[in-house]
């Protein structure tokens, strides 16, 4: 009997592990890596192996796994000079980190109160992905910051510098002048399955280096988050979903498999109280990776797009409201349902037409509209995928030349950006109703502010009037475009918020 106790308490142990969230400061010990930086543009061969029933095996594969990607993964901490303007803004930071100044509570409005320059607004996670000092993070945890200070497992600390972010996959990158340091190798995220065993490592609640075990429980996940909650103007969810714990903190922080790979990057929580109940998120390595060298690259993302508008058959809801908006019977299913399409589009150059429903991305099967997001966001402009799609019962192969949103081919780089493409922001005239109502003479109404932009580190949100530019007043999109062109140097900006209160701030110009 004894003998057969000894042989299951091991299984009983490992059920533990996989259930529960192991939380621990975990001492960088003596990890070295190599010094070149090609980890940053390969990915590693996919050798991901699973953990077998094994128990011994397991355990050295977890304290493996911790041990490798621990030195790996930063702290950031996220400086602001003033707190956010807009409460979703504020709501959606507090979601993410924790609230580092206590208040908050279930049903009741906290009271919002400004850091001290001393103190960070929030802080996340980030991972190491080249030894010159290369990390790789959230956007929302980079989000208004007007300084980022990176801080080591060895407690060794620096200040950041914001090479670029993407609020449509939440993926920022950032940099650190520093040689030699211990850096992740991106796995290939497509090999990974749903039962494989998973770590998730980042700085939770303020607990330094916490290493935390689960499952892979879903693959291909999209809960909405980036587009209703973040300012992301075309989303890409196709979330990881993992059982390993994940808290305010752990964003940005790495998900790796049993050998310590990056297979993803930790970002959301999916939760009644804003802490882990179960699922986290995290965005594909794939994606990251293709993110992070686009921004190293051009300095920006690029992005291709197929150009359909298009209902998520899997989704009953969305399908059965359909119907009843356009009097039609369609059945709910997989597979992604073109309803119409955008202006360039290289889908219907390529023979797509209304009612077609996209079953298959090159060998990539779409179920639904995250896989779908999925496959074409992880594409360029210029790139050629072969579409699968069913007409009436008929399926048909056609190949589809993706293109950006102004229905280019080629990758672009910061120089051929426009002045509202570059500042982040496009202007609409203000109305005479304004005018008389804030007392002014000129005015532009700023819309579609972008994330992390220059418009949005000053404080410019949607709707805010431009009053002056460089102390012209301007009146019109083109009055902004005009001062601004081929203008290099610092950029003064007048501004009216919600409340009828002048500000004047500035920036340098990309």
């Amino acid at each position: 009997m004894k003998s057969t106790l000894k042989k299951l308490l091991p299984f009983a142990v490992v059920g533990v592990i996989s259930g529960a969230t192991t939380v621990g400061a975990i001492q960088y010990l003596g990890h070295t890596s190599n010094n070149g930086d090609q980890s940053f543009f390969t990915t590693s061969a996919p050798t991901a192996t699973f953990a077998g029933m094994n128990t011994g095996a397991v355990g050295d594969d977890f304290v493996k796994a911790a041990k490798t990607t621990v030195p790996a993964v930063v702290t950031i901490k996220n400086y602001q000079s003033r707190t956010s303007s807009r409460a979703s803004e504020q709501d959606l930071f507090d979601f993410f980190f924790g609230d580092p100044f206590g208040g908050r509570g279930q049903g009741q409005q906290r009271q919002k109160q400004q850091a001290p320059d001393n103190m960070p607004s929030g802080m996340g996670s980030g991972v190491i992905i080249s030894p010159d000092g290369y990390i790789i993070s959230n956007n929302h945890v980079v989000a208004g910051a007007n300084k980022l200070e990176v801080v080591l497992s060895n407690k060794k600390s620096y200040i950041a510098t914001l090479v670029g972010t993407d609020p449509n996959t939440d993926i920022s990158l950032l940099k650190i002048e520093e040689k030699g340091l211990p850096y992740l190798n991106f796995a290939n995220s497509d090999n990974i399955d749903v039962g494989q065993w998973v770590l998730a490592v980042g700085n939770p609640l303020g607990l330094n280096s916490t290493v935390t075990a689960g499952i892979v429980s879903a693959k291909g996940r999209g809960i909405g988050i980036l587009g209703s909650q973040g300012k992301a103007a075309n989303p890409i969810e196709s979330f990881i979903q993992t059982d390993a714990a994940i808290n305010p903190g752990n964003s940005g922080g790495a998900l790796v498999n049993t050998n310590g790979e990056l297979i993803g990057i930790n970002s959301a929580i999916q939760s009644t109280t804003g802490y882990y109940q179960g699922y986290g998120f995290a965005v594909p390595a794939n994606l990251a990776r293709k993110i992070v060298e686009d921004i190293k690259k051009f300095g920006i993302v690029q992005r291709g797009f197929l150009g359909v508008q298009s209902l998520d058959l899997s989704n009953d809801q969305l399908v059965a409201a359909y119907n009843k908006q356009y009097k039609t019977n369609l059945k709910s299913g997989s597979g992604v349902y073109v309803t119409g399409f955008g202006d360039n589009s290289g889908a219907e150059d390529a023979g797509l037409k209304k009612g077609d429903i996209i079953t298959k991305i090159d060998s990539y099967d779409i179920t639904d509209f995250a896989d779908l997001s999925m496959s074409i966001g992880s594409k360029r402009p210029g790139d050629k995928v072969q579409v699968t799609y069913s007409r009436n019962g008929k399926e048909s192969t056609t190949s589809v030349t993706l293109r950006d949103q102004k229905g280019g081919t080629s990758t672009r780089t910061k120089a051929d950006l426009s002045i509202t493409e570059k500042i982040g922001a496009e202007f609409d005239p203000l109305n005479e109703r304004f005018k008389t109502e804030y007392g002014l003479n000129s005015g532009v109404v700023a819309k579609n502010v972008s994330e992390g932009s220059e418009m949005a580190k000053i404080g410019i949100v949607d709707n805010y009037i431009i009053i002056e530019v460089n102390g012209k007043p301007v009146n019109s999109q083109k009055d902004v475009e005009k001062i601004l062109d081929k203008y290099q140097g610092n950029v003064q900006v007048k501004f009216v918020d919600d409340y009828g209160r002048i500000y004047t701030k500035g920036f340098k110009m990309p």
